[in-house]
């Protein structure tokens, strides 16, 4: 037989986690009970915080815990070619070797980014782009404007922007 105390005691636990329930699923059952609490608190309900904990555990109401997708490191995916210089930065004619990097310079307008293409020979720079965004594109057109400007098409590249650069068309550029 069961006391009166307890069944009132149970019909008390019994309302609140009703009300746990319906404030759970307008959270997308992302609260757990610490945020319960303070919700609850602020609709008027003052219970203790580990009457709530008791509660949400005991009617299976406690936050779900999502866990963060596996981050995948730009360039992963990408083909990575060898690397032609093997840290041999000097050239013996101008045009034998070209390197490239993107810089990004704050300005009150946002960042903006510098891709160089920089003649080994001479340390001169060959071509210069600027853009808003960091893209395969910003490096191919600064490719571009370099062959254009040198008429030569076979420069041997490297890049400590590897991902951006080592891609499928500006292998087919340099070819």
């Amino acid at each position: 037989m069961i006391s009166s105390i307890v069944w009132a005691g149970r019909r008390k636990t019994q309302a609140l986690a009703e009300i746990i329930a319906e404030q759970r699923e307008r959270s997308f059952c992302t609260y757990g009970y610490r945020r319960m609490w303070l919700v609850l608190k602020k609709r008027g309900i003052h219970r203790n915080p580990k009457t709530i904990l008791r509660v949400m555990e005991k009617y299976g109401l406690l936050a779900e815990i999502r866990r963060r997708r596996k981050w995948q490191q730009m360039g992963q995916h990408v083909h990575k070619y060898q690397n032609l210089l093997n840290r041999n930065f000097q050239a013996a004619a101008p045009n034998c070797k070209w390197v490239t990097d993107i810089s990004y310079i704050q300005t009150k307008q946002g960042v903006l980014y510098l891709s160089m293409i920089r003649d080994l020979y001479d340390n001169s720079i060959v071509a210069y782009k600027t853009g808003t965004e960091q893209s395969v594109n910003l490096v191919l057109d600064t490719i571009r404007q370099a062959i254009r400007r040198e008429k030569k098409r076979s420069p041997r590249s490297c890049s400590s922007t590897a991902t951006r650069v080592l891609s499928t068309p500006h292998k087919h550029i340099l070819s």
